[in-house]
């Protein structure tokens, strides 16, 4: 049980590119009061570990609001386009934000988000991890269970992808893009030319077409980062016969 919700939370969370962030707005400077929980929508690209990459201005009451208190929430909304949403899965992660100068994140964020590109390298932007110590996963009515950031993970291996991911990631956009339009046309049914992949983890593919993101998921994880070339191979075949 532990294990198929630990899935749902990790397929939420690499399906997704956007989420809700809730902060700590503390009150105004020189204002009595209390401090209020603020909700803002954020982009997501997410690591390997299942870490939130968000990029953030410094001008966004968010931002100001992490400054003065790091705890923060994400939800993931898995149920867009259910007739009844409620039914539908998402989940919501507990944690700490903190800034990070991790070139890799950076370029993972990027690779997501493209257009983000234009305005990352200005002064007032960020970028920042968010550390997830527990995940709180609606799955549906009935389905409902809080998981230790252990969990999330303790089934995955480490395969190194992390470190191979930006020349596999580029040799595929470059070399293979025919591919890259199998896996979105066979494999998951999606119309249209130019997918790319955005980032490729131990459980699946990312895709990006445009303002639309994609998700493959592998039939079982990675072991090591050559077996991620063997099972690239391996959808294109399947791809091809279907």
């Amino acid at each position: 049980m532990i294990e198929e919700m630990s899935r749902t939370v990790r397929a939420l969370l690499r399906g997704l590119d956007r989420a809700a962030l809730a902060t700590v707005l503390p009150a105004p400077p020189g204002e009595a009061g209390q401090a209020w929980p603020y909700a803002s929508l954020v982009l997501v690209a997410v690591d390997h570990d299942l870490s939130p990459i968000l990029l953030l201005s410094d001008l966004a009451e968010h931002t100001k609001a992490i400054t003065a208190d790091s705890r923060v929430s994400l939800l993931f909304d898995g149920t867009g386009g259910l007739d009844q949403p409620l039914t539908g899965a998402r989940v919501t992660l507990l944690g700490r934000a903190a800034r990070t100068a991790d070139e890799r994140l950076a370029q993972r964020f990027l690779a997501r988000h493209p257009d983000a590109a234009m305005y990352a390298s200005f002064k007032d932007f960020h970028f920042y991890r968010f550390a997830v110590e527990r995940a709180h996963l609606v799955a549906g009515f009935g389905k409902i269970r809080w998981l230790e950031a252990g969990e999330l993970l303790e089934a995955l291996p480490p395969t190194g992808l992390a470190e191979g991911e930006a020349g596999i990631v580029a040799h595929m956009n470059t070399d293979h893009a025919d591919a890259l339009q199998l896996y979105a046309g066979k494999l998951l049914g999606l119309s249209g030319r130019d997918w790319r992949m955005t980032g490729i983890d131990a459980e699946g593919v990312d895709l990006r077409r445009g303002g639309q993101v994609a998700r493959l998921p592998f039939d079982r994880p990675l072991a090591t980062v050559a077996d991620a070339r063997a099972t690239l191979v391996s959808l294109v075949g399947r791809a091809r016969a279907a």
